[in-house]
């Protein structure tokens, strides 16, 4: 068995008196995927941007490698550990200023202290992995909402993180956009990335996901394999969330 990477021990979260994340744990191994699933406003976002300090937490404790990150006596310094844990949001959050290549190697020139050349070469071949390396010197403005997110992704995959995590990344694109981002996904799944993505996309989270971490009401209301969720979820809440979609 993988070891853990992440782990999540009783995570609360609040919004002043209004509860959103209450007692949430979980364990990630290595090269596993996850899709985070359930109705909107059940905490699903709010839980990935805990896991890369994005947000604070009211009690509880998470840890990284087996190495404490967030929850009281916890001394992370966040700024190296988002060089592990990328995230990928979903209104992509590129710089409009810079180029896309700009945009990919500023993180690992000002974080990792990276040289310029070695930066540019590992962002032109990611870019060329996923088809974008012709878009180098354009800027967002002038790509797709589907080439926007790749670039976004991309930027994330240049810190060479351990852990990835995506948020709705889909949700504001036109459906023939869709493919294009879910297919890069499927490929990071593919080579063992360990990956927890938030998303509405049941019959992708069917095929790529490992396990479905259905949410509701701030808490973890069913864990399954794909299989065993899809064809027979044990919880009412996910067999009804379940009839809105087609399979």
């Amino acid at each position: 068995m993988n070891p853990v990477l992440l782990r999540l021990e009783n995570i609360t979260k609040k919004y002043g008196d209004n509860l959103v994340l209450d007692s949430v744990s979980l364990e990630v191994a290595k090269g596993e995927v996850c899709a985070i699933l359930g109705p909107s406003g059940c905490g699903k976002s709010t839980f990935l941007r805990c896991i890369n300090g994005l947000e604070s937490i009211q009690g509880g404790k998470i840890f990284f490698k087996d190495t404490q990150i967030s929850g009281e006596g916890s001394k992370a310094q966040w700024k190296k550990v988002r060089q592990k844990i990328g995230m990928v949001f979903q209104n992509y959050e590129l710089f409009p200023h810079l180029s896309v290549l700009e945009n990919i190697i500023l993180a690992p020139m000002k974080v990792e202290n990276r040289k310029r050349e070695e930066a540019i070469t590992e962002a032109l071949s990611l870019l060329r992995r996923v088809g974008l390396e012709q878009k180098k010197d354009a800027y967002p403005k002038s790509l797709s909402g589907g080439q926007k997110q790749r670039v976004a992704i991309v930027r994330a995959l240049c810190m060479n993180p351990d852990v990835m995590l995506f948020d709705e990344v889909t949700a504001s694109l036109d459906p023939e956009m869709v493919k294009e981002v879910l297919d890069v996904i499927k490929e990071l799944a593919g080579e063992g990335m360990t990956m927890l993505l938030v998303t509405h996309e049941m019959k992708f989270a069917q095929n790529v996901a490992d396990r479905i971490v259905f949410f509701d009401k701030g808490k973890i209301a069913e864990i399954a394999t794909p299989q065993e969720f899809f064809s027979n979820p044990k919880s009412e809440r996910a067999k009804k969330f379940l009839n809105i979609f087609e399979f």
